[in-house]
């Protein structure tokens, strides 16, 4: 069971091998067994994890399952779910227990699938390392003295440990590739809007997208048939037509256009990082795709800019943690004014403190102009610059990271330190675009990834590209020592 893709694990489960309750026992033995080490889940419910998978069995044996029917997936705590505690890694949300079930978890319960449990995360989904959760720090299972990435870092944990088969993601500035390429295995972020983010605990609103995170490209695949298509409760699901992802693998890249930035490659890549993202460059080169040089000159100014942006939205989002209508309230206050300024100053972490006084100072009178504004205007230009490689190239590649997972607490105290690990992929989010990681070997026992980014919509080619490189290689079949 531990090994087996999504599509073998259906397989087995329609044939009777096992059944969706003893697939569940067992991921949830696993999970029992390695969280204490790993910290990867905050909450497990194995009753209500059990009853779904009952009924998973049920469909199966009616014949009215889906592939991901009867499959446990790990839940970022990031996406409510009724009945079930949603804390967003956060001591403000530490007792909220949701109504009602966001949209990518109503749509994986109506597939089928079982809810193995809700994995931790940066508090909010800010950090790179997840080291701001209430709930104390993820470990990453290659080295657990190293941080696994964030946000999404629980998720990435459970899918690299194999405490689940898959996980759900989210990704504002790099919160699934980040972590996926520090813990080897795949991970994607979606165009914005394929996904609905309706019951999606808001961090930065024109940013923020929900993805799969999987073993492989073709697992990811699986997954994204199931979470996208539009969603009239998100006004901004966009609209189209559903594609059908799965069907897309197994296309030939002969004379696929690969674009290569040359930001990129220059300052701040880790050299043995590189040799490896040129590697796996060279691999495709073999598979009958081309080369092309590109540039995106203002990718330098992607970080300033989201961290202009994405704290502006967040102070806005967060101003509804008062107190009042939920989640936690002080015990002692004077008044109502009282209550809200004890509330927030004991329920916000330093790091979220931190982006709400920035969102509120670049939003404030007289600076609105100099800082917000201007960092819209720049959004622009990175998305240009992303139109005119497109007319050279069809898919751009290049690192996840920076560098492989550093050690836990040496970027605590350097927020710009900790905020240059997502140099790489935030300027994608600015964008809107999609784009993921896919392991692409190791330095120094630890994984390093490749990242692919498409055109708007071009998530079945950057899959199948993903796809053609992991028939030919094994990377992301890897697993941590001592995870048995």
């Amino acid at each position: 069971m531990l090994n087996l893709s999504l599509k073998e694990i259906s397989q087995a489960l329609e044939k009777k091998k096992f059944t969706s309750v003893e697939l569940t026992q067992f991921f949830l033995n696993r999970v029992k067994k390695h969280n204490p080490s790993l910290n990867a889940f905050i909450t497990v419910d194995e009753g209500k994890s059990l009853a779904m998978a009952e009924k998973s069995d049920q469909l199966i044996q009616s014949g009215k399952k889906s592939i991901l029917t009867g499959i446990p997936i790990a839940q970022k705590d990031i996406f409510c779910a009724d009945g079930w505690k949603t804390t967003c890694g956060s001591k403000m949300l530490e007792n909220f227990i949701s109504p009602y079930d966001s949209t990518v978890i109503h749509k994986f319960n109506n597939a089928g699938a079982v809810n193995l449990g809700k994995t931790n995360m940066d508090e909010f989904a800010m950090g790179s390392s997840n080291e701001t959760s209430y709930f104390g720090p993820v470990k990453n299972p290659w080295n657990l003295n190293c941080v696994p990435g964030g946000s999404s870092g629980g998720s990435a944990v459970a899918v690299a440990a194999r405490l689940a088969p898959a996980a759900t993601g989210t990704d504002t500035g790099g919160s699934i590739r980040q972590p996926a390429s520090l813990c080897g295995f795949t991970g994607l972020k979606p165009t914005y809007g394929l996904v609905s983010r309706y019951g999606m605990i808001a961090f930065a609103s024109s940013l923020d997208q929900a993805g799969p995170m999987a073993i492989s490209a073709e697992d990811c695949a699986l997954m994204l048939d199931v979470m996208t298509g539009h969603d009239e409760k998100d006004s901004t699901s966009l609209n189209r037509k559903k594609e059908n992802y799965s069907n897309s693998l197994n296309k030939k890249i002969d004379g696929l256009r690969i674009g290569i930035p040359k930001e990129f490659f220059e300052d701040g890549l880790d050299s043995d990082a590189q040799k490896l993202i040129e590697e796996a460059l060279k691999q495709y080169e073999k598979f009958g795709a081309k080369i092309v040089d590109i540039s995106l000159p203002n990718n330098h100014l992607a970080i300033p800019a989201y961290y202009v942006i994405a704290p502006a939205e967040a102070s806005s989002n967060l101003s509804r943690y008062d107190g009042v209508r939920y989640g936690y309230r002080t015990k002692e206050y004077d008044d109502l004014m009282d209550m809200y300024f004890k509330t927030r100053q004991e329920g916000f972490g330093d790091e979220v403190k931190r982006r709400i006084l920035i969102g509120t100072y670049v939003l404030s009178a007289g600076y609105f102009d100099a800082y917000y504004l201007k960092a819209q205007k720049i959004r622009r230009l990175i998305s240009n610059d992303f139109k005119v490689a497109y007319e050279k190239c069809d898919v751009i590649m290049g690192p996840s990271a920076p560098s492989v997972a550093f050690k836990s607490g040496e970027k605590q105290e350097d927020p710009l330190a900790m905020y240059l690990q997502d140099i790489f992929t935030i300027s994608t989010n600015l964008a809107g675009l999609p784009a993921m990681s896919i392991p692409a070997g190791f330095v120094n026992e630890l994984p390093v990834g490749l990242q692919l980014i498409g055109n708007h919509f071009g998530e079945s080619k950057i899959l199948n590209a993903a796809h053609i490189f992991q028939k030919n290689t094994d990377w992301h079949l890897h697993t941590p020592k001592g995870i048995d």
